[in-house]
């Protein structure tokens, strides 16, 4: 028997009340994250507030920051934000190194192809030698 796959973190699915219970908060602290930014919800059709999984992590991350660090709601705030950016950067160097090994392989592969095209039959000459011409003077 196959279950179903249950809901992905970023999926809105708790309600109001359900998210205060499992982070901990009260139904109006939430509200006023939300207010202020430092959490945003997803709204169901009828603008309900709908809290995932990775919402929950974060207002638990937000209220250790604010009881056991001492941090004020605008430095979470900052905190938060940081966080998310250094994770894009993350998320981008990645890519970027993805294409680098690409454009790597690509490279190696094309020297392999112009290195098979070469004629046997010429000779390397080294390029530290020279060919020196000489031309007498013209009599007058």
């Amino acid at each position: 028997m196959n279950l179903p796959l249950g809901p992905s973190p970023d999926q809105p699915v708790f309600v109001i009340s359900v998210a205060a219970e499992l982070a901990g908060l009260h139904a109006q602290t939430l509200r006023s994250y939300d207010r202020l930014g430092l959490v945003s919800p997803g709204r169901s059709a009828g603008g309900g507030r709908r809290y995932s999984a990775r919402d929950i992590a974060l207002l638990r991350e937000v209220q250790r920051l604010s009881q056991e660090e001492g941090v004020n709601l605008a430095g979470i705030k900052r905190i938060i934000e940081l966080e998310q950016l250094v994770d894009e950067l993350r998320t981008r160097l990645d890519e970027l190194a993805q294409e680098v090994l690409a454009a790597r392989a690509a490279t190696e592969q094309a020297t392999a192809t112009v290195h098979a095209s070469y004629r046997r039959d010429l000779v390397p000459v080294e390029r530290n030698q020279a060919l020196v011409v000489w031309r007498p003077k013209p009599r007058k």
